[in-house]
């Protein structure tokens, strides 16, 4: 089992992380993919200890009397484990990030410059109690070059220790080092790791919007933020009733517990008469329970919604609906309440919709479909680490090309700068090659 180490053991950790980081980065595209294989292998090797441990964490958790989306995302049965290991092998197939020439440019004869794509080095990932995320940001860390220091929540402990076990014991049998993956699993051990920026390259904190920020506040490394996921969908006056339907059904219910379940329901009111009452019923039958401002109550059973509701994430079959008169309002609304998550409209006008995209000020803005796509193994990254809700990139779901950076590469052949500069100076060709 893997023991987490104590809090003044963390820099040795966190050095030892580094190395494993600049030996990772200098491996080939096949020696990467085949330490993915392998834990692809292991996991699969290993489900039964893997489910087992899981249990062990859900009993526990319910016994402490966890709030039931909290349990939802501990939960790891065997069908989400194995498309998790699915994402693992998708990961393998994809294109390698690392080595990846963006600029290729002739400044002068004999004198070329190259930026080309490397690792970012180590990251120091604090996530929720969702077991499959060290699955997803382990692989995507490997293939992009970078080692990981883990911390999951105390819920997951029991899951996240064996599951390291597993990927440490795949990566001892690869030419990548075990130190790659490292876990923690205390809370004391986080303030620690925030004060690791001689060895850490970025952090992400996926939890709350208050941890995010306590982060924020608390560390000198870059941190990629994602909070909260307040997602909204607009039903406009020009939506079609059979989509509206199954469009914010799907949206609310077929992972509630999910950041990119909306939150909120917005109608226009020239179709609301008509559009709530079997929206309604649907929710109903899905176990939603609906909260409304006082026109939607006037028009369907519901508990009355505060000004709260709209700040908030419930990661529940709770929904807060609101009646609004335009576009305008519904893009004013999102804007003032929403994450920056992921936002949607349904309408047949197709003007109307290029506004709501154009304006919804969100990493995600969807036309006619549920804001459940905002995920990046939907997205074809394999699997993400994270969804940032930052405006500077990476933003929305970020998989491989959000974990790489770049380096200026310039290939000479004995040029000086002093030839440049200054009367009869020479000439840059700043040719793109």
């Amino acid at each position: 089992m893997v023991v987490s180490p104590s809090v003044s053991a963390l820099p040795t950790l966190a050095h030892n992380a580094r190395q494993a980081a600049l030996h990772l980065g200098t491996l080939s595209t096949t020696e990467r993919n085949q330490a993915i294989a392998a834990i692809a292998d292991g996991l699969t090797a290993a489900m039964p200890e893997i489910l087992a441990a899981n249990q062990e964490d859900c009993a526990a958790a319910e016994a402490m009397g966890i709030a039931k989306p909290l349990y939802n995302r501990l939960l790891l049965g065997e069908s989400k484990l194995k498309s998790t290991i699915a994402g693992v092998k998708d990961v393998e197939h994809l294109p390698d990030p690392l080595g990846q020439v963006t600029l290729h440019r002739q400044l002068d004869e004999g004198l070329v410059l190259k930026r080309v794509g490397c690792p970012l080095g180590v990251l120091g990932v604090i996530f929720e109690a969702r077991p499959e995320a060290l699955i997803q940001i382990s692989s995507l860390a490997i293939k992009s070059g970078n080692a990981v220091i883990l911390k999951g929540g105390r819920e997951a402990t029991r899951s996240c220790q064996v599951l390291t076990e597993v990927i440490q014991t795949a990566l001892a049998k690869t030419a990548v080092k075990p130190e790659a993956v490292n876990l923690l699993t205390t809370r004391e051990e986080i303030r620690g790791l925030l004060a690791l920026n001689q060895y850490v390259d970025l952090i992400i904190p996926r939890g709350s919007n208050e941890f995010v920020q306590y982060i924020q506040q608390n560390t000198q490394i870059p941190v990629l933020g994602h909070a909260d996921g307040i997602c909204h969908l607009y039903l406009d006056a020009q939506a079609d009733l059979t989509k509206a339907i199954a469009v914010t059904v799907d949206a609310k219910t077929q992972y509630p517990a999910a950041c990119n379940a909306i939150e909120t329901l917005l109608v226009h009111q020239a179709i609301a008469a008509e559009f709530l009452p079997p929206l309604a019923r649907a929710l109903r039958e899905k176990g939603v329970s609906l909260r409304g401002d006082g026109e939607t109550k006037q028009l369907v059973d519901c508990e009355p919604a505060t000004e709260a509701d709209w700040r908030t994430e419930y990661s529940d079959l709770i929904l807060s609906i609101k009646i609004v008169d335009s576009l305008e309002a519904a893009i004013n609304h999102i804007n003032q309440y929403g994450s920056k998550h992921t936002d949607g409209i349904i309408s047949e006008d197709l003007a109307v919709a290029e506004q709501f995209c154009q304006r919804v000020d969100s990493a995600g803005v969807y036309h006619n479909c549920s804001t459940r796509f905002a995920d990046g193994f939907r997205y074809g990254f394999g699997a993400e680490v994270g969804i940032s809700t930052q405006k500077m990139p990476p933003r929305g779901p970020v998989g491989l090309e959000g974990l790489v950076t770049y380096k200026y590469q310039l290939w000479g052949h004995g040029q000086i700068a002093a030839t440049y500069t200054g009367q009869g100076a020479k000439a840059f060709t700043h040719l793109d090659l």
